[in-house]
């Protein structure tokens, strides 16, 4: 029987806190392990989640260093890297779980934006196309894997954006991922807060540029 954890890379999200809790808890009663990764959080992040009964470690802050940290102190067979501001369809495991027992190693979700602009629906319908046609899966979609697959791949980049993009190019040299069509739920928050347009312009700007090569490091200057 396959034995799941769920890791989520964390820093200052208190406000997300109670809706975690919330999600997570009866997964956790199910004995599915939860390991909140910290990276340096100023607010009541930590506490928080203590008090809500999950696991907290604490590393460099880094979305790749916090999930490669989080894997690192877990025991499931399955990994699940969980944004802390997108929620898992109720269906989530048993359709994880069928499609690695098909033959799959790794895998993702179709998401769906949660927020007020219309704009976020074609957003979100370009994205899960864009990761079907491609084979490559974006971390807002919940990306999944084996322990073996992530090992085989030596885990996430060290690098401080596009992990979920390289991590899938690697996986994707092994096999074609499972795109599940039960959707995450994932907060629109980022495109609301900087703007619908400017924000796709910039993603796919930084993507076409990560693509010709630039570093990783220098296109993280540019989104922040």
């Amino acid at each position: 029987m396959m034995s799941f954890t769920i890791v989520i890379p964390v820093l200052n999200e208190a406000a997300n806190l109670p809706r975690l809790a919330a999600q997570l808890g009866p997964l956790a009663q199910r004995s599915v392990e939860i390991v909140i990764v910290d990276g340096g959080s100023a607010d009541d992040t930590v506490r928080l989640a203590e008090q809500a009964g999950f696991r907290v470690i604490r590393s460099a802050r880094g979305r790749a260093a916090q999930m490669n940290a989080g894997a690192a102190r877990s025991t499931g067979d399955v990994l699940i890297f969980l944004h802390a501001d997108t929620e898992l369809p109720p269906d989530a495991l048993p359709r994880i779980a069928a499609h690695l027992d098909s033959g799959y190693e790794w895998g993702r979700f179709d998401v769906t934006i949660v927020g007020t602009p219309v704009m976020l629906r074609v957003v979100a319908t370009m994205m899960n196309w864009r990761s079907r046609l491609t084979g490559i899966a974006t971390g807002d979609q919940a990306i999944f894997m084996t322990r073996d697959a992530y090992d085989a791949v030596g885990g996430f980049p060290d690098q401080p954006l596009m992990e979920d993009i390289e991590i899938s190019r690697r996986l994707r040299s092994r096999s074609r991922p499972a795109c599940l069509g039960s959707r995450v739920a994932t907060s629109g928050r980022r495109w609301e807060s900087r703007g619908v347009w400017r924000t796709i312009f910039l993603m796919w700007r930084l993507r076409w540029a990560y693509w010709r090569g630039r570093p990783a490091r220098e296109l993280a200057e540019a989104y922040r």
